[in-house]
């Protein structure tokens, strides 16, 4: 019999950390489902403590869509997917999701492994004994879930969050959410056949927290001006704040991550060295298959990225043991918000990074991210004097995306933060 090999975590640096963690969430879900415990398919922001308090391995289909699209395997997914009738308008995280599936299906019910799954880079993910989602980032989530539910006959959890047409959010909405929780919990307990672990789902709400304590510390180091912090790593960390925030896998690796930001700050090693010109805010998810397009150019143009939203949609801060401080963290996502609080949340992230300009994705694929994305910039502009630009894209549909316009576009706006600064030292 082999021994798993040992692994000497302590000595790695945080980017090792990331590159072994990451992997392991897929990993531990495999050997539960060959140990004949339970996996589950679950959205992005869906609480994650309830199946983790009752030993459900969990896989996580945005993060697994958005590592295709990294590694360039989109394409081939999104061909099956929409030969199978899914629409080109369609969220293409469902799509890649729903390719991957189909695959999977296939594979399952055949007993070969389909030739265009075994030429993905994707991590191999097992099927779901059950999906889990949570609508407080977008409503495609649920259709997406349920469809999924339909297609592999498995039980569907589906935590339902009001939008906050007002804010902070109301009690009545955070009452109605808690109800939504014993909801999951007594289907969970019937799927497992055992009472809901009630000592172990408080340890894990604790562990939760140290993680995402960790996760929001990081962004803090943005404050350095230059920044010793480049906010395209937190688009590549924030995988752990994801898929990992209930385990202690992301709480090692921030904390390495943090250690290593301090080092940074004592010996004045910045993120781009003394070229840091200026600094934006990006507004909107990653263009993963571009991830390294966007940041050359932006970096070409002497701009650090020391600001977003987007991986602050992860900070659910709460109160373990109260269920309706929880329930609060899982709504208040900005983007589940009114314009108000949605807009204040942005200019709060241009402020804090001291950005000279925003870039704001115009995604094909997530409507509900796009949607305010002018009306947001305006408001910026107005309130904080800081330009904007938008260009159009896509997470993981290379079709949606031109390198062309989005270098354009940050070329109009260098030149319109370098006007700025130049009229501002003009006035002194």
């Amino acid at each position: 019999m082999s021994e798993e090999k040992t692994v000497d975590i302590e000595s790695m640096s945080s980017k090792e950390a990331l590159g072994y963690f990451l992997p392991k969430v897929d990993e531990d879900a495999r050997k539960a489902k060959k140990e004949g415990r339970l996996v589950c398919w679950s959205a992005s922001v869906a609480p994650p403590e309830f199946c983790t308090a009752m030993d459900i391995a969990i896989v996580y289909p945005e993060t697994h869509a958005a590592g295709i699209g990294a590694r360039h395997g989109a394409p081939a997914m999104l061909e099956v997917a929409e030969n199978k009738g899914y629409n080109q308008d369609i969220c293409s995280y469902c799509r890649v999701n729903m390719g991957y599936m189909e695959l999977l299906k296939q594979q399952a019910l055949t007993g070969e492994t389909p030739e265009v799954l075994k030429n993905s880079p994707a991590s191999p993910i097992p099927l779901p004994d059950v999906v889990l989602t949570c609508n407080n980032i977008c409503n495609t989530l649920l259709k997406w879930y349920e469809n999924l539910a339909k297609e592999l006959n498995v039980p569907l959890i589906n935590i339902d969050v009001p939008f906050n047409h007002e804010f902070p959010v109301t009690k009545h909405a955070k009452q109605y959410i808690v109800g939504e929780f014993k909801h999951a919990i007594k289907q969970l307990e019937d799927l497992c056949g055992r009472p809901f672990d009630y000592d172990k789902f408080f340890e894990v709400q604790k562990q939760t927290q140290r993680s995402i304590a960790a996760w929001n510390k990081i962004a803090t180091y943005f404050q350095y001006k230059p920044s010793p912090l480049n906010g395209f790593d937190l688009f590549n960390y924030m995988g752990l704040a994801v898929a990992a925030r209930s385990l202690n896998y992301s709480e090692i690796t921030f904390n390495k991550f943090l250690k290593e930001l301090d080092e940074k700050v004592a010996n004045k090693k910045w993120a781009f060295g003394e070229n840091e010109k200026s600094r934006v805010t990006w507004e909107g998810i990653a263009v993963w298959i571009a991830l390294g397009h966007t940041f050359k150019e932006l970096k070409g143009q002497g701009a650090l990225m020391t600001g977003s939203a987007y991986p602050g949609m992860w900070d659910v801060s709460y109160e373990p043991g109260d269920l309706e401080s929880m329930a609060e963290a899982y709504s208040r996502t900005y983007i589940n918000c009114c314009l108000e609080q949605r807009g204040a949340v942005l200019e709060k992230v241009v402020r804090d990074g001291k950005c000279d300009g925003l870039i704001m994705h115009q995604n094909r694929s997530c409507k509900n991210m796009s949607l305010l994305n002018n009306e947001g910039g305006q408001r910026v502009q107005k309130n904080l004097g800081v330009p904007y630009v938008i260009f159009d894209g896509d997470q993981t549909d290379a079709r949606n995306f031109s390198e062309a316009q989005f270098d354009t576009r940050v070329e109009a706006l260098a030149e319109m933060m370098a006007d700025k600064k130049a009229n501002e030292g003009g006035n002194h």
